[in-house]
């Protein structure tokens, strides 16, 4: 079997090489294997093409890079799914562009009965941040096991894994290169707790691969095509989200959104999308049933708290943050005296119930 993974590995890694391409190759070529064995005249003779995947040398890297990579997940216990595979996403196996093989850490169920992809802007606002996590609470109540899906990145991405996790939805987080690296770093403590909460981390990115700008672009592709639809949350006029709703349109998948106030930045794209009949305007979890015709579950109505109790730890964060504003983690471990560890978990379950905000770099605020 790790023969046959080694040249899939390698086979996957060929640049171009997409879903649609490899059956037609495969078609041809009985085996990933025999695709390598081959000479370049043998290849070129069959496939009919001269391009640089014919090239022996070129091959030949392929291979050296596939036996590095299957030593990394072999020793990092990183799942390996391709695209023939019967547990392969069906719903991103639909998309064209689909890629051959998907690393993943976790034991989530890819192939949910509901799956919703939840994508906004970076620099989240306190509204947003409460529109994710009351989506999610009422998705857990009224659909439970729903699949949310997101990109670990900073804003709306993070609140909606963060609530997943809070509300008890399992979360998938498409990370745009390896899973040897963390990105950004701060979400660390995130990615653990997703991987170990029935949810999974998941990319198409090699551990040898270098993290490019375009790495985040293809991997919207992902987030897009593993949902039946995607809720954008916020986004100003230009950005990922709107790029994530414009694949999800390319692939027939519904694009639902929050309306924002008109003179909002991180609004105006959102409701640029209802606008122009891009994207269904909802306001709850509910219309996004009724946008899906999907049945809620019976269960009994949650009690909401519109002022939580705070832990001890959570207080003192809080306290601290609306004396001295912005604050580097670090900084208000000292000033606690507080392990950075168990600070962790207070501020994420800070940030779930729209207290704090998590910024860049590290840094955190008291929720205006």
């Amino acid at each position: 079997m790790n023969d046959e993974l080694k040249y899939r590995i390698a086979f996957a890694s060929i640049r171009g090489m997409g879903v649609d391409l490899a059956r037609k190759i495969l078609e041809v070529i009985p085996s990933e294997k025999e695709f390598f064995m081959l000479s370049e005249r043998e290849l070129k003779s069959v496939t009919q093409s001269r391009s640089r995947v014919t090239e022996r040398a070129y091959r030949q890297a392929c291979l050296e890079r596939a036996e590095h990579e299957l030593e990394f997940v072999a020793k990092s216990g990183i799942k390996v799914t391709y695209f023939t595979d019967d547990d392969y996403p069906y719903r991103l196996l639909e998309a064209s562009d689909a890629p051959l093989l998907l690393y993943s850490l976790g034991d989530g169920v890819l192939n949910a009965q509901h799956v919703v992809s939840v994508v906004g802007t970076r620099h989240a606002t306190a509204y947003g941040r409460r529109v994710v996590d009351d989506l999610i609470s009422d998705l857990a109540t009224k659909l439970p096991g729903t699949l949310i899906v997101s990109g670990l990145a900073y804003g709306i991405d993070i609140a909606a894994h963060r609530a997943s996790l809070h509300h008890g939805l399992p979360t998938a987080a498409v990370m745009a290169r390896g899973l040897n690296h963390i990105y950004p770093a701060v979400h660390r403590q995130d990615a653990v707790a997703i991987a170990r909460s029935h949810g999974v981390l998941l990319t198409d990115y090699s551990s040898q691969d270098e993290l490019h700008r375009g790495n985040f672009l293809a991997r919207n592709r992902i987030i897009a095509g593993l949902a039946d639809c995607t809720v954008v949350v916020e986004s100003a006029a230009k950005g990922g989200a709107l790029v994530t709703a414009s694949i999800a349109q390319s692939y027939n998948r519904d694009v639902l959104t929050f309306p924002g106030r008109v003179n909002d930045e991180f609004s105006c794209g959102c409701n640029r999308l209802i606008r122009t009949n891009q994207a269904q305007a909802i306001t709850c979890a509910d219309d996004l049933l009724e946008a899906m015709r999907w049945e809620a579950t019976a269960a009994p109505a949650k009690q909401l708290e519109l002022f939580p109790e705070l832990s001890a730890d959570e207080q003192a964060v809080i306290d601290l943050l609306r004396e001295r504003g912005e604050m580097h983690i670090n900084d208000i471990a000292t000033a606690l005296d507080r392990p950075i560890y168990r600070l962790m978990a207070t501020l994420v379950s800070l940030d779930c119930n729209g207290m704090v905000l998590t910024l860049p770099g590290c840094r955190y605020s008291a929720a205006r």
